[in-house]
C-alpha cells in the first residue's frame, strides 16, 4: 500500500493532497520508473475516497510526465521528468556560478499553457487544437502585402515605432470599427502583442497582490495563468451551458451579484461571445444585465472579443463594448483566431485614461508591437483580403461545427449532453456522472483520438466529466470518423460500468 495520508478536514482539496503526495515519493526515489501503481478504483478503496479524487490527482501527475496509463496493463510510474538544468561548473574557487532555479521569483508550473498542447502523433485525430488551420492561409496574399509594405516605406518600417501601434494599421481597424457600427477614436485604440499581452497589461496596469477579480469557471487557462502569476484572487463565476434548453448560457450573472456583493471585487473578466472552453455566448438581456451590475457596483469589466468574429449562425449580439455607456468596459481582441495566430497582433479598445496607463506599462515591456507584421496587416486588410479570408472561413467552420454536431446526434450515448455554439471553435461535452474525462482519454488515445480534459479549464472545483472538442482544425470527414470512435468508445466504458453495477447487486443478493 502506498504510504500517503489524506487530511479530510484541511482546506487543501483532497486531490491535490494526493498529487503533492505521490510527486513527493517519485522525486524522493520511494516510487522509480517502471513501478507500478494501483488503479484509481483500487487506491480509492484503500484510501477510502471517491475514484474521481484519484483520478484527478492521476491526472494532474500525468500532465507532468511522472505517470502514464496504459489499456489493460495499468499506471505506471515514467519517472522524474527530464527537463533539468545543466550542473554549473566547477567552482574555480572565486564563488563559481550561479545556480540560477534558486533564484525564480515563484513557483508557476513549468507546463504553463503547454497542457492544452499536447504532443499528437500525426496520424491521430485531434480535438485539442482552437485555432486557424495552416492549410487555409492565403501565405501568397500576405507574402505580396509585406513586400508592398517593404516597398514603399521599408526604412521606417524596420526603425522604432510608436508604441500606440503603426498608424495605418490604426486607421485600417477604425475603419473596421465604423463598419461594424462602433466608433473609435485613435486615443482609444492601443496596439498589443494579442490578448495574452493585452490581459497582461491589465494586471500591471490596474491589479495588486490580493485583489480580486471575478471570472468564468472554466475559464481560459492564459488568463487564469497571468491573474494567478499576479497574486490576484480569482473569484470563480459559473457558466451555464443549457444542457436542459433553458437558454441559460454564459456567466451566470445571479453568481456573479452574489459574487459583486459579498467581495470587493476589481474587475470582471468576462468572454460574452462564444467562450473557451464551452463554446457558449451571453443573451442580450444578459449582457445588459452584466453591465448594469458593473455600473452599481463601480466595477470595469475586460471583455474577450477574440471570438466575436467567428459568428456562425443565429444572431449576433452586439458587443459589451458597443452596448457600454459609462466607460466601464475594456475590449481585447486578436487576429489570432481570423487570421494568423502567429504573427502576435492584437488590440485594447477603452477609456483614454485606461489606455493611456496601458500605454505606458506597455512601452515599459516592449517598446511597441512588432512593426512588420502590423505594416503587413494594414496592407492585408486595406486590400480586402481579411474580409474575404474571414468569409471562407466562417463557411469552412459552419460545415465542420454541422460535421460535429451531426455525428454528436448520431453516435453520442444518453445522458450525455453538450453545448451548441452558434460560433467560435469548440463544443463542451459533459460525460454521464460519474465518468472521468482523463479515464476516457487514456482510452481514446489507444484509438487515436486526443481532446482536452474539462479539469485543465477549472481553476476551482474542477468537474472530472467534462471536456472540450476542438473543430476548426480537422475536416468533416475526420471530425465524423473522430467522433464515431470517441462515442464508440464511450459506450464501451457504460456497458462495463453496468456490468459492474449489476454484480454487484448480485453478490449483495446472494449474501442476503
Amino acid at each position: 500500500m502506498l504510504p500517503v495520508h489524506l487530511q479530510s478536514e484541511s482546506h487543501i482539496p483532497l486531490y491535490i493532497q494526493l498529487r503533492d503526495q505521490l510527486r513527493s515519493l517519485v522525486y524522493a526515489g520511494d516510487l522509480r520508473s517502471g513501478d507500478r501503481i494501483p488503479a484509481s478504483r483500487e487506491l480509492a478503496g484503500q484510501l477510502g475516497i471517491h475514484r474521481t479524487t484519484v483520478a484527478n490527482a492521476y491526472a494532474e501527475l500525468e500532465s507532468e510526465g511522472l505517470i502514464e496509463g496504459h489499456v489493460g496493463r495499468g499506471t505506471f510510474i515514467c519517472g522524474i521528468p527530464e527537463k533539468r538544468f545543466s550542473p554549473p561548473p566547477r567552482s574555480n574557487g572565486n564563488g563559481g556560478a550561479t545556480r540560477w532555479e534558486s533564484l525564480f521569483a515563484d513557483e508557476r508550473a513549468d507546463e504553463g499553457l503547454s497542457r492544452l498542447m499536447p504532443d499528437v502523433p500525426p496520424d491521430a485525430i485531434a480535438f485539442t487544437v482552437v485555432r486557424p488551420p495552416e492549410e487555409f492561409f492565403p501565405v501568397e496574399e500576405f507574402r505580396r502585402c509585406a513586400n508592398s509594405a517593404l516597398g514603399r516605406e521599408g526604412r521606417r518600417i524596420l526603425s522604432l515605432g510608436s508604441t500606440d501601434g503603426y498608424e495605418p494599421l490604426r486607421q485600417e481597424l477604425a475603419g473596421w470599427f465604423r463598419s461594424e457600427g462602433q466608433n473609435v477614436r485613435p486615443e482609444q485604440l492601443l496596439i498589443t502583442d494579442g490578448c495574452q499581452q493585452a490581459i497582461d497589461l491589465v494586471c500591471k496596469a490596474f491589479l495588486r497582490p490580493g485583489d480580486a477579480v471575478a471570472l468564468e469557471n472554466p475559464a481560459y487557462p492564459g488568463a487564469v495563468a497571468i491573474f494567478s502569476a499576479a497574486r490576484t484572487r480569482m473569484l470563480a463565476v459559473p457558466v451555464g451551458t443549457d444542457p436542459e434548453g433553458t437558454g441559460q448560457t454564459g456567466l451566470d450573472i445571479a453568481a456573479l451579484e452574489i459574487v459583486l456583493m459579498q467581495n470587493r471585487v476589481k474587475f470582471i473578466f468576462v468572454t460574452p461571445d462564444y467562450h473557451n472552453p464551452t463554446g457558449t455566448a451571453l443573451p442580450l438581456a444578459g449582457r445588459r444585465r452584466l453591465l448594469e451590475l458593473a455600473s452599481r457596483f463601480q466595477v470595469p469589466v475586460i471583455e474577450d472579443s477574440i471570438y466575436a468574429r467567428l459568428h456562425l449562425r443565429g444572431t449576433a449580439m452586439p458587443s459589451l463594448k458597443s452596448l457600454d455607456t459609462s466607460g466601464n468596459v475594456i475590449q481585447i481582441d486578436s487576429f489570432s483566431k481570423v487570421a494568423f495566430p502567429g504573427l502576435r497582433v492584437g488590440w485594447c479598445i477603452g477609456a483614454e485614461s485606461a489606455i493611456e496607463r496601458l500605454r505606458s506599462v506597455k512601452q515599459s515591456t516592449d517598446l511597441h508591437t512588432d512593426q512588420l507584421s502590423q505594416a503587413a496587416l494594414a496592407e492585408f486588410m486595406r486590400r480586402g483580403y481579411l474580409t474575404r479570408h474571414l468569409v471562407r472561413m466562417k463557411k469552412i467552420y459552419r460545415a465542420r461545427l454541422q460535421a460535429m454536431e451531426e455525428a454528436l446526434e448520431r453516435h453520442m450515448p444518453e445522458p450525455a449532453t453538450w453545448t451548441r455554439p452558434g460560433g467560435g471553435m469548440s463544443v463542451w461535452v459533459t460525460l454521464p456522472p460519474g465518468f472521468d474525462a482523463g479515464e476516457l482519454l487514456i482510452h481514446a488515445r489507444e484509438r487515436g483520438i486526443y481532446f482536452l480534459q474539462g479539469r485543465l479549464f477549472y481553476f476551482q472545483q474542477p468537474r472530472p466529466n467534462t471536456l472540450r472538442l476542438g473543430f476548426a482544425s480537422l475536416d468533416e470527414k475526420r471530425i465524423a470518423r473522430g467522433i464515431q470512435i470517441f462515442c464508440d468508445i464511450l459506450k464501451a466504458e457504460m456497458r462495463k460500468r453496468e456490468r459492474g453495477s449489476r454484480s454487484e447487486v448480485s453478490a449483495r443478493v446472494a449474501v442476503v
